[in-house]
């Protein structure tokens, strides 16, 4: 196989051979494939084998390779591989090519109809590119195929992944973009099209024709005479939509609602402008979704409610709103049909959708879709005449069949859900102050019968309207017994409704729910083993929001109520848990522990003891004790080392006590997992008791800067040991603690005898391929490089002498260490890092040259030097430095911003032409990181 940047043929044969292993291979052998393939990719001398496997009998598979090759080097190498001279010879033959494969396959021949479309964007001397390929291809009926797809691509400048037709109505298409509307508007092809909309054979490609017209009509100032053309033609074909409908021809109705609800998508300012002249169109949108039975094509026409409604709530289009409210009203009954579950064909409650998941599932999104769309009704009508049409819908149905309701059988209970179902998705825009329509509603939906999904419903419904019920105390209790006595349902969905419920309920109504306390403590130990983990969470979220909100003096207590009972359901979990799903679920049950930690944060006052630091102080030995026995297993290293860290947050400062225990257990759970949870701990205690918060004496925060030390130190020795991608995570971690403390401690860090080791590891940690590991370390980089300017990444100004000296600090670690840096951000732009860490590397490089311009320079020319002989022209490397150079004789600052714009270029470049050696950088690979410390 050829090595990246080597000049060695690729034989045929020996291409082919690859594509077939890629196609049935084993694992290795499909990465070698794939390597050989990328180097023949990016390889100077694989043009000729590329049309010589074209020209060639090969498999469809290897041929269609070969095309995409081509189209490939023809768009990324044609200008460094390609002498302008021989641009004609290569054109010709594609052209033969092209004839050769005129008949097919067609995949093949409309690669290469790209292949002819992007040379002739880059051949700026082929000035006469449609008559001479139309006169090429045209001397034989087979090759008109070509032709045509030819028109196809050329216009859209030859985008990827398109679907190729033949159809003159996908080549009028592709040409609207390049054409103005108005030439097709005003020429016999528009009543092409319109025949086309309403023709069996091509009513989808002549539809999304007419649409891509519609949608270049939108600025409707500049386009109102071809508006006042369109429009009429447009709306002569509601006509149409009865007839479609009733022949239950999907395809054709799915055809018209496109066209209609485009041209009132595009139109929708002039809707808002003239509602009573364009009337006829909003009709006949509102049409296709009323005769839409099996809700195919009413998704197409929610956009177009969504745009007309926001230019009808704004003031100045107050009358128009009044003139279409009737047809939002009119929408909303149609909503509230499709709301609908469906019936049965073989009347089996239990499976509404007959066995078919997938639709079920897509009736599910479906619904959620109509649900914004009567948030947009409601905001056009106003809630109380929206939640009307809901109150009426159930009153209804309570009148017709309330009476027939039995233990097994709910008569009709379609009609009753789909208007809960609408009530949940009006939720969010019901103001807590509604007072006319809500009231009757409350009442009600304690009332539903008992059927699941009748259930569930009124269980959903009820936990989207608890900041109404807290404003609205005397129906508290009815809804809140309702949701608790749920929980002896059989259904899981109802349990987990319910439990999600009882979340919503306690957050908005904690205030309320206070004298329940002790009873909530009772019911949440009686439900907690039959929930599912997720309804766990949301119980204990709910029920620690009530405990939160008790006095200070009744904290202690009641976090003993509450969490006694988890911690030793935790201890029970950590002496049988053996495998790995136990261990797994102790992890989770951790989480529980953490909530309370997160939520029940008690006011006291400065120097008085904080209670619930207090319960956790007592806690902590088991805490630890569950870690140093569960070191090998991340999740419980992760959870537990979360429950801390929100320690710290949650009560700050009012931790002090904890901190040497705490401290203790981090560094020894670091030395001995090399998990990255316990320096992101580290940086959390580092961040709240620095040096410039309130209420934390010197001595405190010197000895948390030691032991800030003492974890650096130990990371320093793992990495020692270890190569980076062996702890990204951990890597992760550690740069993020150190972003902190450049942050709060620089004038401690930066002239510390860490600081150079420290540095060292961040190079070698660049090395790394994964994103969020090299960000952090990027970040810490460019963070730390800003102490070498005059504008420093600190929490606060430093003193002028700190400043100055630590800037010298910087200055001369550079000296022996920038070169080393420069290698290693290159190497990464160019080879090995991904994309999202492009702006990072630059930046690191762009504030290099702001302090050392002239050294940099020096660095980036002896990184190019290193680079794998025969991937980078000479030339090409001189003109860059010769640039950078000029940029930097001038004390225009601007000028180091193009260095910047200069050297993301080369890299972009070189990266495109080149692919990483698989046996490594060479003179690029970077040191092994060394530690004695």
């Amino acid at each position: 196989m050829a090595a990246n940047g080597a000049q060695d043929n690729f034989s045929p044969s020996d291409v082919l051979a690859a594509v077939m292993t890629m196609r049935s291979g084993e694992q290795e052998a499909k990465k070698k494939a794939h390597a050989y393939l990328e180097s023949f990719q990016k390889s100077k001398t694989s043009w000729g084998t590329i049309i010589g496997i074209l020209q060639s009998k090969a498999e469809p598979e290897a041929t269609l390779f070969a095309a995409i090759t081509l189209r490939g080097k023809i768009t990324y190498d044609l200008a460094t591989q390609v002498p302008a001279t021989e641009l004609p010879a290569l054109r010709n033959q594609i052209l033969m090519l092209l004839k050769e494969f005129a008949i097919g396959p067609k995949p093949i021949r409309v690669q290469l109809c790209v292949c002819l479309a992007i040379l002739a964007i880059q051949m700026k001397d082929w000035n006469d590119v449609l008559p001479s390929v139309v006169q090429s291809l045209s001397d034989s009926p087979e090759s008109h195929a070509c032709i045509l797809d030819f028109l196809r691509v050329l216009p859209e400048e030859v985008t990827e992944g398109r679907k190729i037709t033949l159809s003159l109505m996908e080549c009028i298409t592709s040409w609207l973009r390049e054409v103005p509307v108005g030439s097709i508007v005003n020429s016999p092809l528009l009543d092409v099209i319109f025949n086309g909309v309403t023709a069996d054979e091509c009513s989808q490609e002549a539809s999304e024709c007419l649409c891509v017209m519609l949608r270049e009509t939108r600025d409707v100032d500049e386009s109102q005479e071809n508006i006042q053309l369109l429009f009429p033609r447009v709306v002569g074909l509601q006509a149409r939509i009865a007839a479609v409908a009733e022949e239950e021809d999907t395809e054709a109705l799915k055809a018209l609602t496109k066209v209609l609800a485009t041209a009132a998508e595009s139109w929708a300012v002039a809707i808002a402008r003239q509602p009573s002249h364009f009337r006829p169109l909003v009709e006949a949108v509102l049409e296709c979704a009323a005769r839409d039975k099996d809700q195919d094509v009413i998704e197409h026409t929610f956009y177009f409610w969504y745009e007309l409604k926001q230019y009808l709530v704004l003031e100045r289009y107050i009358q128009s709103r009044v003139e279409l409210v009737d047809v939002y009203s009119k929408l909303v009954d149609i909503l509230l049909k499709h709301l609908q579950y469906p019936r049965p064909d073989s009347g089996n409650e239990t499976d509404l959708f007959d066995g078919d998941r997938e639709q079920e599932e897509k009736f599910r999104e479906f619904r959620h879709q109509m649900g914004d769309t009567l948030k947009d009704s409601c905001e056009v009508m106003g809630v109380t005449e929206c939640l009307t049409k809901v109150l009426n819908a159930i009153q209804l149905w309570m009148q017709k069949h309330a009476s027939q309701v039995t233990d097994t059988n709910v008569p009709n209970w379609q009609e009753l859900e789909a208007p809960l179902f609408a009530m949940r998705a009006l939720g969010r825009i019901v103001d807590r102050d509604e007072e006319v329509v809500l009231p009757q509603l409350m009442p009600l939906l304690v009332q539903i019968p008992n059927h699941e999904k009748l259930k569930f419903a009124t269980i959903m419904v009820l936990g989207r309207y608890t900041e109404w019920t807290a404003v609205h105390p005397e129906y508290l209790e009815p809804q809140f017994n309702y949701i608790v006595n749920s929980f002896e349902a059989d259904s899981k969905e109802i349990v987990r409704a319910a439990a999600l419920a009882i979340k919503f309920f306690c957050t908005d109504c904690k205030n309320l729910l206070s004298g329940q306390v002790l009873q909530l403590q009772t019911f949440y130990d009686q439900v907690f083993d039959k929930l599912p983990n997720q309804s766990k969470e949301e119980v204990t979220d709910g029920v620690s929001s009530v405990v939160a909100v008790q006095p200070a003096d009744q904290t202690y207590t009641l976090l003993k109520r509450y969490c006694d009972p988890l911690i030793q359901r935790l201890m029970t979990m950590a002496n049988l848990a053996t495998d790995k799903e136990q261990k797994i679920e102790m992890a989770e049950h951790l989480q529980l522990i953490t909530i309370f930690v997160q939520n029940v944060t008690p006011a006291v006052n400065p120097g008085e003891a904080n209670p619930a630091v207090k319960y956790w102080q007592e806690m902590f030995p088991i805490l630890s004790t569950v870690l140093e026995n569960f070191l090998d297993f991340s999740p419980i290293c992760e959870r537990i080392c979360r429950c801390w860290r929100n320690m710290i947050v949650s009560y700050r400062t009012a931790m002090a006590p904890l901190l040497p225990e705490m401290a203790n257990k981090l560094a020894n759970g670091f030395t001995a997992s090399r998990e990255g949870c316990f320096l992101w701990v580290t940086g959390t205690i580092l961040r709240e008791f620095s040096e410039d918060r309130d209420n934390v004496d010197q001595a405190t925060t010197e000895n948390i800067y030691s032991f800030f030390e003492a974890q650096a130190t130990n990371f320093l020795r793992v990495m020692t040991e270890l190569q980076p991608a062996d702890l990204p995570d951990a890597i992760d971690d550690f740069f993020r603690l150190m972003i902190d403390a450049l942050l709060y401690y620089p004038q401690k860090l930066i002239p510390s005898t860490l600081l150079v080791p420290i540095f060292e590891a961040a190079i070698y940690a660049l090395t790394l391929e994964q994103r969020d590991p090299l960000v952090s370390t990027l970040h810490y980089v460019r963070d730390l490089l800003s102490y070498g300017s005059n504008n420093p990444a600190s929490s606060e100004g430093l003193p002028e002498a700190a400043a100055q000296q630590i800037k010298g600090v910087i200055h001369n670690m550079l000296q022996s260490h920038g070169l080393g840096l420069v290698k290693q951000v290159m190497a990464g732009m160019m080879l090995t890092f991904p994309r999202d860490c492009f702006a990072d590397g630059s930046g690191v490089l762009l504030a290099l040259f702001e302090m050392l311009p002239g050294q940099t320079a020096d660095w980036v020319a002896q990184t190019i030097q290193l680079l794998p002989e025969g991937t980078v022209n000479p030339a090409e490397a001189e003109r860059l430095m010769t640039k950078i150079k000029e940029r930097l004789s001038t004390d225009d600052a601007s000028n180091i911003r193009h260095v910047r714009v200069l050297l993301q270029d080369f890299t972009n470049s070189y990266r495109r032409r080149n692919v990483a050696p698989r046996d490594g950088l060479g003179q690029l690979e970077a040191t092994r990181f060394q530690f004695s410390g």
